[in-house]
């Protein structure tokens, strides 16, 4: 499986970049946004517009496609067997 840097669309807050480097990387997303929020408060950060430029430069991570669920089975509630 090939990992590509991507903006996650499962776990985002804002955009979606701290949850797509924390997959890419293979670590908690809430240690990546905890990094951004120390480095803003940082002498000369310039962690804003490096977030701006990912927000816009990261591909969002493509929709997946789920199967067509089957017809569920009906069960009778009282005795558990399938209802025909």
């Amino acid at each position: 499986m090939t990992t590509r840097l991507q903006r996650s669309r499962s776990d985002r807050k804002l955009a979606g970049v701290a949850g797509g480097l924390a997959q890419y990387f293979g670590i908690d997303p809430m240690l990546v946004r905890l990094a951004f929020v120390l480095l803003i408060f940082a002498p000369h950060s310039i962690i804003v517009p490096i977030y701006l430029i990912l927000w816009i430069v990261m591909p969002e991570e493509p929709v997946t496609q789920q199967p067509a669920a089957a017809e569920p089975h009906r069960c009778d509630p009282y005795t558990g067997q399938p209802i025909q």
